[in-house]
Parts: structure tokens; sequence; C-alpha cells
């Protein structure tokens, strides 16, 4: 399963309390496409299915499902609010190759 920064737990906390709904969870996916082959994929969901792979950090529900936690084993979500870096990035040791822009790998 994916691991997730205290930092990014936060952050995730805050939009999820700015969004006006504590029962939302963080899906993080992994689908075909981008430039590489696949890209990451996150948004906020109501709806948990009962393969899913649930993991509650620092009181955010982070939900992944069955074949996306096969390539995100290992992972990290992590969020920087920087100048030269700003938002979430997924450090992802199962990826043989990224592209350029940093949102697909193979």
């Amino acid at each position: 399963m994916i691991t997730v920064t205290d930092t990014a737990a936060s952050k995730v906390k805050e939009l999820i309390t700015a969004e006006g709904d504590e029962s939302l969870a963080l899906r993080v996916a992994v689908r075909p496409g981008g430039c590489s082959g696949f890209s990451y994929e996150m948004f906020f969901d109501s709806d948990v299915a009962s393969d899913d792979l649930l993991e509650e950090v620092e009181g955010v529900r982070v939900v992944v499902d069955p074949s996306s936690a096969q390539l995100l084993n290992g992972a990290t979500l992590d969020y920087k609010d920087g100048l030269q870096q700003a938002g979430f990035s997924i450090n992802n040791p199962n990826a043989q190759r990224t592209c350029g822009c940093g949102q697909s790998f193979s």
C-alpha cells in the first residue's frame, strides 16, 4: 500500500474540510495512459468497494483499488509547498521509467 507523509495527510485533511464532507476518502489510483504507459490519479471518493484497500493516516482515509495497489506498493505520497515545487508528488520505486513531465511512468 502507499505511504502518506504527515505533510500530505495534513493537506488532504485540509482539502476534505474545505469540501465540507468528512466522509470522503482520498482515492489514489494508477490508470493506463500518459506518455510512459501509466498515470497517477487522485481524487476524493465516497464509495469504497469491498475489495479496496483502505488505510487511515493522520485521520485521513486513503483508498486504493487492488490492481493499482500492485503498482503502488512501496510508493510514497508527499506534499510540498515551496517556490520551486508545489503540490502532491508520488515517489514510486516500482516505476522503471518516468516521462519528462513526471505525470506518467512505466
